[in-house]
């Protein structure tokens, strides 16, 4: 069950947080509509609770893409030429090509890894 979150892109990250909420317990409830689950375009799906570390998410059909999350977790990284532990998780990308060309969309998983990796929340 994927509900849709209309407009995310306009809301605040706040509203954003709430109506995730709302429509999740709505889902789990078995409260929500018809119309909750219609005209969704992308999918994020979130595994970040759970020890998984990669999974391969599907398309909902007619969507043309998908976003796997999956957990944050202690991993080895070089910084300044030192190994440290850091905060690391994993973003998977799978797209339509009939839609999205995979360069655009290279540059779209970069980006939102850039803007997670700075986000002052």
């Amino acid at each position: 069950m994927v509900p849709v979150i209309r407009n995310a892109d306009t809301l605040p990250l706040a509203e954003l947080s709430a109506e995730l909420r709302r429509l999740a317990e709505g889902a789990r409830a078995g409260t929500l509509s018809a119309g909750s689950y219609q005209r969704g375009t992308f999918t994020v799906s979130n595994l970040g609770m759970t020890a998984i570390d990669r999974f391969s998410p599907i398309i909902n059909p007619p969507q043309v893409a998908i976003l796997g999350v999956t957990r944050v977790a202690e991993r080895a990284v070089v910084r300044d030429g030192a190994i440290v532990a850091a905060p690391m998780m994993g973003l998977h990308l799978v797209f339509d090509h009939r839609a999205v060309d995979g360069y655009p969309a290279a540059v779209f998983l970069g980006d939102l890894a850039r803007r997670i990796e700075t986000a002052a929340l």
